[in-house]
This record gives C-alpha cells, structure tokens and sequence, in this order.
C-alpha cells in the first residue's frame, strides 16, 4: 500500500495520476529552441524547470496528462492544437524507456507494468474546435481524451470564470459539444468555467465530468477555485476535482497580493515590471509564497465537500511559480507524506492518488456509444 518510510511509495493498484501539466507549450514557446524536444532535453534536471524524466520517477507518477495548451488571444487555435499535439507524440517517441502512449484506464496498469509513465493527451481550451463538432472528432482520432472547455476567456459558447460572462453558462453549441464528447467516450473538463457552466454541465453530462486543476473557493476566493455548490453537486454526477499547485489558486494571501496585476475578473493581464513588484513590495510587504501545507489543507476541504471519492491531483506545473516543497514533479510524495502526518488512511490515499480518477476514466469510456471511435489501431 501507500506507506512511509523515508518517502511514499505509491500502491500498484492505484498508480499516481496528474491530472495536468503544461511542460508541450514551455517546450513549444523556449527561447532557445522553440518546440524542439530533443534539445529541450528532457533526459536532465535542469535548474528552473519543473518537470523532466528523472523527476518524474523521482515522483513516483504513474500516470500523466500532458496538455495542448491554446491561448484563446493569439488565434489559429486549431493549428496550434494541432501542433502541440504533434509535439507531446514526439516527446512520447523520443523517450519510449520512460514514456508510453496512454489512450484509455486500462493504459495506466499496463504503463506501470512496463515500468513507464502512461502518458495521455488533452487539448485544454474548446476554441480549438473554432465552433466544429467535426474537429472534436478528430481530436478524439489524434488520442485527445479530455477538452478543457475553455481557458482564460470566454469563448463563442461557453463562460470563463476569468472573463465576462456572455451567455450564462452554455449555449446550445455548448450543450451539444457536451453530448458529443460523452458519445465519444471523451472526459469533459470544466477546470477555466463560471460556476454556471459548470453546473448545467453537471445537469446534462450523463458520465462523471471532471475539474482537472481547481481548487476550493472557501480557502482561497479566486473565480478559477469551485465553490461549495459545484463541489456538492460533481459528488451526485461522480465526477471529480483535482487540487492544483498555481500558487493564486492555492494562497489568499498570494491571491490578495497579485489583485493590483489582475482585471476585474481575477486574470493577470500582463507580468509586472520590477519596478511594480518593488512599489507593491512597499506598500504590501514582500510577495507571500504558497505552501505545500495550504495545498493540503485545500486537499482535506475539497474532500469534505465532495467526497473522499471524488478528489484527486492536477498540479498545473507549467514552468511558472510552484508552492514550497512542492516545486517540481520529484515532489509529489513530500505531499503524500504530509498527508499521513495529518492522519489520513491508505485506503484514501490509494483513491486521491489515482483510485478516484481512474474510475471516472472507466465510467466515461463505458458510456461511449459509437463503437467506431474506440481507435483499435491508433496505439
């Protein structure tokens, strides 16, 4: 089972799952040489960075879902789908000693077999479909099997919970992108939605849906975390939410500390200027940094609200600020451990760690209806 020795060993039965990880779009955006995996050189530690193979052992993950991350302002978002989505098939293909390609539950087992980290795909953002149920089809073809429906901004037919809302949640097209990924067999993402969305999701979803990094709102009040009604409601649909690592998400005081640099809808427009940083430093002291502790506690509060069986893990690390002691991938049993010290019981644990989510991965392939789109060759 989970037990403590020095460190945390993660059960057979139920491997770590990360919910999301952002590493494609640092790869795709490096300075030094953009969207090049090789050079990026993932086989070394390298300081600065969050997430690399040898700490993704050290990690003790089982499972990873790499995002095709699209920003909503720079356009082309199919193109750039498509383009990340090439980038993490190289990454698997470059690294086959540690990467295997993952397209259903039953992948994670066979990865942990082999002594691989499963490694799936997402898009996060639906306005890469540009408004074409079609194109969800082909993403799901490509081995995409979760869409995170929007991002930072609300799109032509959903609400983000960082923009102003335009349509009260879902449109039609909405609605109708929700019907088509349970009939693919594809987990629908509400991570980025208004509670409003979220919930006429949870209403129409006839499989588990999932939020893949948030965390709670009555610990840190930031629109991105779920609030008390969504929470008790993904517990009636069976759904899950994954406690995220973004330091805003998971400390007040680093959420008040950043409002001066954020809109009116909680989204920060641009990075300060040093010059800014040290104003507000003056003003508001130096900025607080999240911990693992209040990860933890956003943890116990998630699981309270929604169920031991419906929490699980989606750090978000994205080559950006990470909370202390838990600043890479090689961190994740610092949490597990943490965890047990506050008296937590291996049968739970076995569940945050990936229990819960392969579960809601089960549920939601066996509630495909069209048999054709089950990908027997894409492996």
């Amino acid at each position: 089972g989970l037990v403590v020795t020095r460190r945390v060993r993660a059960d057979a039965s139920a491997p770590l799952v990360d919910g999301h990880n952002d590493l494609p779009w640092v790869i795709h955006r490096d300075k030094s040489a953009p969207g090049d995996v090789r050079a990026y050189g993932l086989g070394r530690t390298r300081p600065g960075r969050d997430t690399d193979l040898p700490r993704l052992r050290a990690g003790l993950v089982g499972a990873q879902w790499w995002a095709a991350f699209v920003p909503t302002p720079l356009g082309d978002h199919l193109r750039t789908a498509l383009e990340l989505i090439e980038l993490v098939r190289r990454m698997v293909a470059l690294h086959p000693d540690t990467l295997m390609p993952a397209f259903c539950a039953a992948d994670v087992m066979r990865a942990k077999r082999a002594g691989r980290v499963a490694s799936f795909l997402c898009v996060e953002n639906g306005a890469a479909l540009e408004n074409s149920l079609p194109a969800l089809r082909v993403f799901y073809r490509l081995g995409v099997r979760y869409l995170t429906l929007c991002h930072n901004e609300t799109i032509d037919w959903v609400d983000s919970a960082t923009d102003a809302p335009r349509h009260g949640g879902l449109t039609d097209f909405g609605r109708d992108v929700i019907r088509e990924m349970n009939r693919l067999g594809m987990l629908v993402d509400l991570s980025h939605t208004t509670p409003a969305a979220q919930l006429q999701a949870l209403e129409l979803s006839r499989v588990p849906v999932a939020i893949t990094h948030a965390n709670a709102r009555a610990r840190c009040d930031h629109p991105r975390n779920a609030p008390d009604d969504v929470l008790a409601r993904l517990r009636e649909n069976g759904g899950i939410v994954m406690a995220t690592f973004v330091p805003a998400f998971v400390s007040q005081a680093v959420r008040d500390w950043d409002r001066p640099f954020e809109d009116a809808y909680g989204k920060m427009f641009r990075r300060p200027s040093e010059a800014e940083i040290t104003a507000r430093t003056h003003e508001a002291g130096p900025p607080p940094r999240a911990t693992l502790a209040q990860v933890c506690d956003h943890i116990e509060y998630l699981a309270a609200k929604a169920g031991e069986d419906h929490v699980g893990i989606g750090s978000d690390y994205f080559g950006g600020p990470a909370p202390i002691g838990l600043e890479h991938v090689g961190r994740f049993p610092r949490l597990f451990a943490e965890l047990i010290r506050r008296g937590w019981r291996e049968r739970a644990l076995k569940k945050l760690a990936g229990g819960n989510f392969l579960r809601v991965l089960r549920a939601v392939e066996k509630g495909r209806e069209d048999e054709r789109w089950r990908m027997a060759g894409s492996r």
